[in-house]
């Protein structure tokens, strides 16, 4: 599936421009980091993504249809993680995704959950209540929930929020084994996680300031090895702290 997103720009009624002149391209299969500051305009670029708004100028083509013609289409084939996520407490592993795949029309229910659980590494937890789960698990069963569908596309919004360096490392790795079959945009402030992604966009007040993969931002310049540095700085000093 390839997405086409074309000189978009988007102003709310308030009057606040949140994106302006945005082009992306989006192949598959691929590993594609969206970054940027808060208010950058990833959350917005999304919305319209998923038609969830409309663009004020602009256009998104998939594979070459306007998005409005394609639009439940692409809604059932993307799978989406966001940054905030409900889960039933009270409820299995197994129980959740169940009722999960009911609500997305899944027919081969059972078989879709066993392959998510699978994937991340569920199989200990799937007859245990959420509420017994760790902070790292819960983000596993958010990941599993977003893999009951086969999508060609995947989103994920802060994946790795919030939770310790070996979720953060098992989750990341199989985001990674999605992208080279899949679309996958993986929207981060963790830099260290798109490195090796086969196109970084870098949003700034609305408009991409830097676009590439992660070495040739860096020999650029700008905003993207501005944060790059900052993260690299801020990391080492919290080795030092440990390592003292």
């Amino acid at each position: 599936m390839q997405i086409s997103i074309d000189h978009l720009s988007m102003t709310y009624p308030t009057g606040k421009q949140a994106l302006q002149d945005v082009t992306l391209s989006l192949e598959s299969p691929s590993l594609v980091g969206l970054l940027g500051p808060n208010g950058a305009g990833k959350s917005t670029l999304m919305k319209l993504l998923v038609a969830g708004l409309l663009p004020t100028s602009g256009s998104i083509q998939v594979d070459r249809r306007p998005l409005l013609q394609c639009e439940r289409e692409l809604k059932a084939k993307l799978g989406y993680l966001p940054q905030t996520f409900g889960l039933y407490e009270e409820l299995t592993v197994w129980q959740f995704l169940d009722y999960m795949a009911a609500l997305k029309g899944i027919e081969d229910s059972t078989g879709a959950i066993a392959r998510a659980i699978r994937d991340t590494n569920l199989e200990e937890k799937k007859k245990c209540r959420i509420r017994s789960l760790s902070g790292g698990q819960r983000q596993r069963l958010a990941l599993a929930r977003a893999l009951l569908h086969d999508s060609p596309v995947y989103v994920f919004d802060e994946a790795t929020s919030n939770i310790d360096v070996e979720s953060e490392n098992d989750i990341m790795a199989e985001i990674r084994a999605l992208a080279r079959r899949r679309t996958v945009i993986v929207i981060t402030h963790r830099l260290a996680n798109v490195t090796d992604a086969d196109s970084i966009y870098v949003l700034e007040a609305g408009t991409v300031a830097g676009h590439g993969p992660h070495a040739a931002l860096l020999a650029q310049g700008g905003l993207y090895k501005t944060l790059w540095d900052r993260q690299q700085e801020l990391e080492h000093f919290g080795t030092e702290e440990v390592s003292a």
